[in-house]
This record gives C-alpha cells, sequence and structure tokens, in this order.
C-alpha cells in the first residue's frame, strides 16, 4: 500500500469507457481527504473509441501542476490493454499499473494491418520498469454486479485498495456523482474491484 503524502495518477483508456468520470471521482476522493488535488484531460478523439489521457496529483501543501512526467506516476490506471502498453513509461519504479483485463482492437488491428500485443507484454514491460502489475477482469466483475457499464467503479474499487484511505471517503464521492437508482450496483461493483485487488495483492 502507498503511503504518501503526495500521489500521482494517470488515467488511460478509450473513449466510452467511463476514464473521465473515474479522474473526476479520484480528485474529488483526494479533496475529501484534506489534499490539494488537480486533474488534467487530454482528448485524443472526442468520439467513442479515441483516446483518452488524465492525469491527477494530489499533495498534502499544494499541486503547482496536475500533468506527471515520466517515471512519475504513482498509479497508472489503464481501462484498456494497449493504452497501458502505450503509456506505461509514466509509471514510477515501484509504482502500480492497474489495467483492465480488456482489449478495444484497433481499426489497424481488425483490417489486418497491425498486431495486437499478447498479454505476455505486460508483467514484462512492468517488471523491466520496476512496476508493479495488477490485472482486474473490469467487465466481469461489472457484469457481477449488474450492469457492464460499472467497469470503470470496479477499476476505482481495485485502486482504492492501495491508498490509506477509509472505503467510506471513496464510498461518499461516488454516491454524489451516482444517479440514486444505480447505487446499489456500483456499490456491488466498488466492493467486487476492492476484493480483486486484495486477493492479487496477497497472491
Amino acid at each position: 500500500m502507498l503511503d504518501n503524502s503526495s500521489y500521482s495518477f494517470v488515467l488511460v483508456g478509450v473513449g466510452g469507457q467511463g476514464t473521465l468520470l473515474a479522474s473526476n471521482i479520484l480528485t474529488e476522493v483526494g479533496l475529501a481527504a484534506g489534499f490539494d488535488a488537480k486533474k488534467s484531460e487530454v482528448h485524443g478523439m472526442a468520439q467513442r473509441g479515441g483516446s483518452v489521457l488524465s492525469h491527477v496529483r494530489w499533495d498534502r501543501e499544494r499541486v503547482h501542476s496536475p500533468l506527471v512526467g515520466v517515471g512519475e506516476a504513482d498509479v497508472l490506471l489503464s481501462f484498456e490493454k494497449m493504452e497501458a502498453i502505450r503509456f506505461a513509461e509514466l509509471v514510477r519504479k515501484g509504482g502500480t499499473a492497474v489495467v483492465n483485463d480488456m482489449a478495444v482492437v484497433p481499426i489497424t488491428v481488425s483490417s489486418g494491418k497491425g498486431i495486437y500485443p499478447g498479454d505476455e507484454h505486460l508483467p514484462r514491460l512492468f517488471g523491466e520498469l520496476g512496476a508493479k502489475l495488477l490485472m482486474v477482469p473490469g467487465e466481469k466483475l461489472a457484469l457481477e454486479s449488474g450492469t457492464i457499464k460499472a467497469a470503470n467503479v470496479v477499476l476505482l474499487g481495485a485502486v482504492s485498495r492501495l491508498l490509506p484511505l477509509e472505503e467510506a471517503l471513496w464510498w461518499q464521492c461516488l454516491s454524489q456523482r451516482i444517479p440514486a437508482k444505480f447505487l446499489d450496483i456500483n456499490q456491488k461493483a466498488f466492493a467486487l474491484g476492492r476484493a480483486a485487488a486484495a486477493e492479487t495483492v496477497a497472491g
């Protein structure tokens, strides 16, 4: 578990996966925990399927810039495996990559002009960087909770296990963003993500 006076996060994914909602919630959790917190977003494409990148920083004093440089991220949260590979260099030595175990196959691959990297690339890549790798079956656990749309909440649940904050604080921020009729589903999704992370870290 990380226990720092400051934290740097990078969230990456593709449009439609809830990456930006997750970064908003992560920023709000930091503020609720007493940190100064700032975020920055970059959209590769506005349409569904385009790359999305968000930087979030927490600091007990002041965050001067939300941007996270190469080798600075305590946590790289990737909503898709290829995006984890693309942005791997941002995670610091000793940091953790939390990666959703799913693939969004780009057109270059589906048209036969490219190859999607095999799963063996991830542990090798993050091992070379001296970072931990935490794979999370986001869609599978989201379906168990009641809807595949809760995969981003599953992944936030996994990230929450890495930080020394009470679970109730996370849920307080999540519940302010989620419509009342979906609270039960998302609470289960969050709990499943936390449990999956705990099992992986213990193993």
